[in-house]
């Protein structure tokens, strides 16, 4: 074993961990495997996908004439996307296949959480009380951010990857504060689990946020006074012993649902009603396109796709004409700025639109060869998907393609409304702009040449009216009213002035027109204010926009752990 450098854990077993060059350390230890009739492991084989054609080759070579005692086990993570299945077919047809899946639902999560101990570790610890306590509320904890990754973008940015090497760890660290000190340590061990343990893998700051909000609300001294509650109708237990804590699970634990992760019943109807939408489009994308599809078929894919583009063509308007835009332009205020900018970004996508569309229709009437690119957007044409030469060109979008495409209208009705004397419209429709940061950006700049003030100290200040964007005649003398904005995860009460519990089936209510100004940083007031991300869409992550500043009578940290977050789109 040392002298071909592999671990040699048995004299008939090879364990090979691959990834850092061990491909030629691999092939001879299947060759001598192969001939002495001994077991080869070969770990994470997801990361040299570029040899595993050459290992498909060699199993191939040793199928016949090997040692019959000779067998060979890989291992490889899960495939985030379809795209990611490198695995060659030869591999896969003939090998026999094993699939270890991940607990689902907070029950058996947190099971499986607690079969990482024994009763040894219970009593390891002299400050026993204060140890099981903190223990069984890691515990807790590991089970709600592994599972909450199936609510998507509601429940984390990103998804990551927690395993049960984060737990323990963390586990051990909390031993040796609690051997090292009388006291418990609550903010150190708050810091060293959400920032390093489990904080090292998360890469998005809401997320980071979500994480140490979790802590805070697990880990604290009311944790010891029998006051703690991990999630409505589950009370931290008591001291137990280890069977004691997997029976307390049994019998204590709700019944599954969002509330056992801070979260509202809403977020489930999301995350169920897009899993449904992606099974059906994947059903959509299975069905036959060369010919009718039976009885009462419309037609052809490509009278359908004739129809659509003829129809997109018509109702696509003119390009914006810059020249004479910026010629009408009497002084470029970084309003003006952020208007010419916007038609110059429209004016790109709508230009891609009519060159592609007008393509594939020569190319559908036979006077061009139908290129690969033309085939691409008459198969996102027939399945109602936006053409991936246009979102190149586009904003952020989840909406199929009949609605983005009447969104676009809107949008360009929006900018022809704005440009014919560049005065700022009554309400400003956020969700309108390519890049929604530059007009927020562009009230911070107006307001710092109006009281010289510097940019870099100053924020926006965001105060929720009572009222709808037809209650307004003309814009603000400072600031901008803001209309398009949904609440996700919550509600704004406007009688009341506050962020509100959800209402059942209400997954995105639309929010009343916002009023944001530039104020300096020392007149900001954070009291009673839950810190609030705006995103472009539902996909959050690296949509986002820009954080307001909403008022709560509840703790903030409800609306962290809700997800509670403001939307341009739904």
């Amino acid at each position: 074993g040392k002298k071909l450098g592999y671990t040699f854990n048995h004299r008939n077993l090879h364990n090979i961990s691959l990834g850092q060059g061990q491909e030629v350390v691999a092939e001879q230890a299947l060759d001598l495997a192969a001939k002495e009739g001994h077991w080869v492991i070969l770990q994470n084989i997801h990361l040299v996908a570029k040899w595993l054609g050459s290992l498909e080759k060699q199993l191939e070579q040793h199928s016949k004439g090997s040692h019959r005692d000779f067998r060979v086990f890989l291992s490889a993570e899960p495939a985030p996307c379809p795209e990611s299945h490198i695995i060659p077919q030869g591999i896969l047809e003939n090998s026999i296949k094993i699939t270890s899946e991940a607990p689902t639902g907070m029950h058996a999560n947190l099971h499986k959480a607690l079969d990482n101990f024994s009763q040894d570790t219970l009593e390891m610890c002299s400050q026993e009380k204060e140890f099981r306590s903190i223990l069984f509320a890691l515990c807790y904890f590991h089970a709600v951010v592994a599972e909450r990754r199936k609510f998507g973008p509601q429940g984390w940015n990103r998804p990551y990857p927690f395993s049960t090497g984060d737990l323990t760890i963390s586990v051990n660290v909390l031993y040796n504060y609690l051997q090292a000190s009388s006291k418990v340590p609550y903010d150190d061990l708050c810091y060293l689990v959400g920032e390093i343990m489990y904080g090292g893998h998360i890469t998005d700051d809401w997320d980071r946020r979500l994480c140490k909000t979790y802590l805070e609300e697990f880990i604290k001294p009311e944790m010891l006074e029998g006051e703690l509650c991990l999630a409505p109708g589950f009370p931290l237990p008591g001291s137990m012993d280890y069977n004691g804590y997997h029976q307390y699970i049994d019998d204590a634990l709700p019944p599954e649902s969002p509330y056992l992760y801070g979260l509202h019943p809403n977020a489930e109807i999301g995350f169920l009603t897009q899993r449904s939408e992606r099974l059906l489009h994947t059903l959509l994308e299975l069905q036959p396109r060369d010919s009718s599809t039976g009885h009462g078929a419309v037609g052809t894919q490509e009278e359908m796709v004739q129809a659509l583009l003829e129809e997109m063509l018509e109702k696509l308007t003119d390009e914006f004409n810059m020249a004479e835009l910026m010629a009408r332009v009497e002084e470029r205020t970084p309003y003006a700025v952020v208007a010419l900018q916007e038609c110059e970004r429209m004016n790109a996508l709508t230009a891609e639109m009519r060159r592609s569309l007008a393509e594939l229709e020569l190319g559908l009437k036979g006077e061009l060869t139908m290129t690969s690119d033309m085939e691409t957007l008459q198969n996102s044409l027939f399945l109602g998907t936006v053409p991936e030469s246009w979102v190149k060109r586009s904003y952020p979008s989840t909406a199929s393609l009949g609605s983005w495409f009447a969104d676009l209208l809107a949008r360009i009705s929006e900018l022809e409304a704005w440009t014919r004397d560049f005065s700022l419209p009554s309400t400003l429709w956020l969700g309108g702009f390519f890049n929604p940061q530059s007009i927020l950006t562009a009230i911070m700049q107006t307001t710092a040449r109006k009281n010289r003030w510097s940019l870099d100290k100053m924020t926006l200040q965001c105060d929720v009216t009572k009222k709808s964007r037809e209650d307004f005649a003309s814009a603000p003398r400072e600031g901008a009213y803001v209309h398009g904005l949904f609440m996700e995860g919550a509600r704004w009460d406007v009688q009341v002035g506050t962020i509100m519990e959800a209402r059942l089936k209400e997954l995105t209510p639309a929010m009343p027109v916002v009023f944001i100004k530039a104020i300096s940083d020392d007149k900001q007031d954070t009291r009673g204010l839950y810190p609030c991300p705006l995103y472009k869409t539902r996909q959050r992550g690296p949509t986002y926009v820009w954080t307001f500043n909403l008022k709560t009578k509840e703790n903030p940290s409800k609306w962290v752990l809700a997800g509670v977050a403001l939307l341009l789109q739904i």
